[in-house]
């Protein structure tokens, strides 16, 4: 694989890499989690910039809402360092051209991670908060929780939100999944891991499982290794200095690859396929600040890896899988840029 590396804007603790879909096409979207702007980029090679909006910033998440074109939910106000008290949930929605009108619609102290899982063709909310509240940056006495709902239809009506799950310290990562045929989400905290499945059918309730009891910041879910079962990957403990791959092994999830790097702040970990190739993506903010891939090598029955970009200390990135090339969408936060990794054969 060849990676073509084109920057795309210059933006000061570029945090959110995510994609909204504009004109029908899926376009790469990055957000600062300091004070500013996100922004998406359009046409042949995504050259034509788009401001959603220039403050206030504090975004951790932006996820596009099934089934509504142009319609997207994002966090704002979840400042460094986890002043975050007065996060917000808000609702964007494109109106005529590049104006776009977004409505608060939820308050949620130290909501960090959010997504949206559409169950029997309903919208469903599941939030994760940090904590529940601070006293002072290193204050973890008062565990986050996952909050969940039905998406109301329209930003006019109200999320009647519930605790689903709590105690959760640490509660930092979050991966969206397709478990068994149903989507779920997958959290991480410093009780370990936790699969989450949304009401279907006969089964009227939030389902949860957990997955790993080990202190985790991270996760990702892939069959890496195509015979058929889901593999995690984990970064630990929390902004941990460790990535590593866990296989079910006798129905447990074993520890069967570490990447052999020791560093400091491993933040990204990214399930996705590469040239049609199952693919971890990771990224680490200190030491190196390294943006890599593995994958799982068939031939020599081992994983391999290889890096991408080194010196970027990426927070986030996404995927957009096309037919003649692949797009690494990469929030480099540590030099302060969006960048876009053509990945080609």
């Amino acid at each position: 694989m060849k990676f073509i590396k084109e920057k795309r804007v210059e933006m000061f603790r570029c945090y959110a890499a995510s994609k909204i879909t504009y004109n029908r096409q899926t376009c790469p979207l990055f957000a600062t989690e300091g004070e500013g702007e996100c922004c998406f980029f359009s046409g042949e090679n995504y050259e034509d910039k788009h401001t959603i909006w220039t403050e206030p910033g504090g975004t951790m998440s932006v996820v596009e809402i099934p089934g509504k074109q142009g319609e997207f939910l994002a966090v704002q106000n979840f400042f460094p360092t986890f002043q975050s008290e007065n996060a917000t949930i808000v609702w964007g929605k494109s109106e005529n051209g590049d104006k776009w009108a977004i409505r608060t619609v939820l308050k949620l102290p130290y909501i960090h991670r959010f997504d949206i899982l559409v169950a029997n063709g309903v919208n469903y909310f599941l939030g994760a908060t940090l904590c529940t509240s601070k006293k002072e940056k290193e204050d973890w006495s008062d565990p986050g929780k996952l909050y969940a709902c039905k998406l109301p239809d329209t930003p006019d009506e109200p999320f009647h939100l519930e605790v689903i799950m709590e105690g959760l310290n640490k509660n930092h990562g979050y991966s969206h999944v397709v478990w068994n045929g149903e989507n779920a989400g997958i959290v991480t905290c410093e009780s370990g891991v936790f699969l989450i499945l949304p009401p279907a059918g006969e089964k009227p309730n939030w389902r949860i499982e957990q997955l790993l009891d080990e202190p985790t910041s991270d996760v990702a879910a892939l069959d890496i290794d195509c015979d058929g079962e889901l593999e995690l990957a984990t970064i630990s403990p929390f902004h941990g200095n460790t990535l590593a791959i866990y296989k079910k092994i006798d129905g447990s999830y074993k520890k069967v690859y570490q990447y052999p790097v020791i560093e400091d702040f491993y933040h990204v970990i990214k399930a996705c396929t590469l040239r049609g190739v199952p693919t971890f993506i990771g990224g680490c903010r200190r030491g190196d600040k390294e943006l890599f891939f593995v994958q799982w090598n068939k031939e020599t029955a081992s994983f391999v890896s290889q890096v991408i970009d080194s010196g970027v200390g990426p927070s986030n990135v996404d995927i957009i899988n096309l037919i003649d090339k692949d797009v690494i969408v990469s929030a480099n936060r540590e030099i302060g840029q969006g960048v876009l990794y053509f990945v080609e054969d």
